[in-house]
């Protein structure tokens, strides 16, 4: 019965992210010689070349890039196993967790979830970075600890996701704005002039379907790509943003808010992170304190 020697996974990996034998045999501590043999038994191994020359250097092979991902986690399962447990001191507790989350979030929620973080971790410190897109490469290729957001079709079909709270669409206008007064009908709404926030720049949104639906058609004056940006013009002028109610509840300061005169359903934001950082104790800390912050400003 044929055995494989699991210790070639290691060195593979290693090959797959240095592209060098001179750096990968520098980063295991073997002679380039040794290095050489080794990829020498994973070509016959895998019966594939996997680095080929090209120039100077070395490119991989298509064989070789369809199992740099999998082997990559392969041997991060592998050193997760073998790792001893630790426990976890929050106050000796040094990292930097990066979230990327949709536009309001952190308004909404990162004062207390920093000032949670100043008492019971003071060397964490939170980087917050803006999310364009659904893309979950920057999740699976650890760019980022956690993300917030709709789970959707686009969604990485392997990642954790865990709901933090439910939100609906409002009408948003300045005050003293007419529609800050007296009863808002389906008509009204649709008569006045809007903001339309779309990151792709659709010129169309789920609002304008059910409007069609009932013989209404808006008017959008513009199109933007985020919440922010929606109010800050509505506070300025007569547009109308239609934004998420609780991701935008410090942005809406001083503004007048609507109940919109149309159905629409509302939406689950959930907490998503890459199932490699399950165990680690301070990831599931930090999972726990945006859930609570979520939680305590509902």
């Amino acid at each position: 019965m044929w055995t494989p020697d699991l210790n070639l996974l290691i060195t593979l990996d290693v090959l797959l992210a240095e592209g060098s034998v001179a750096r990968a045999a520098r980063r295991l501590r073997l002679s380039p010689s040794a290095m050489s043999r080794a990829l020498a038994r994973l070509r016959e191994t895998t019966g594939d070349p996997l680095l080929v020359r090209a120039g100077r250097g070395l490119v991989p092979t298509p064989r070789a890039l369809e199992l740099r991902e999998r082997v990559s986690q392969l041997v991060q399962d592998a050193e997760a196993v073998l790792r001893p447990a630790e426990t976890l001191d929050l106050n000796q507790l040094v990292r930097t967790f990066t979230l990327r989350t949709s536009e309001g979030f952190v308004e909404s929620f990162g004062p207390e979830l920093i000032a949670r973080m100043g008492k019971e971790a003071p060397g964490v410190r939170l980087c917050f970075v803006q999310k364009p897109n659904k893309d979950s490469a920057p999740l699976r290729d650890g760019a980022v600890d956690l993300e917030t957001g709709v789970v959707g079709k686009t969604t990485g079909p392997e990642l954790r996701a865990q709901a933090l709270f439910r939100d609906c669409f409002i009408g948003v206008v300045r005050a003293g704005h007419p529609l800050s007064q007296g009863e808002i009908t389906p008509s009204r709404y649709a008569t006045g002039r809007h903001i339309l926030v779309s990151r792709q720049g659709l010129h169309r949104g789920p609002i304008d379907e059910v409007l069609n639906s009932l013989g209404l058609e808006r008017e959008i004056i513009t199109i933007v790509g985020g919440f922010s940006t929606a109010l800050a013009l509505a506070r300025a002028t007569d547009l109308i943003a239609s934004v998420p109610e609780r991701h935008t509840r410090t942005l809406r300061t001083g503004m007048h808010s609507f109940s919109l005169p149309v159905s629409l359903p509302e939406v689950t934001v959930s907490l998503l992170w890459h199932p490699r950082m399950d165990a680690d104790p301070a990831h599931r800390w930090l999972r726990g304190c945006v859930r609570d912050v979520c939680a305590e400003q509902g």
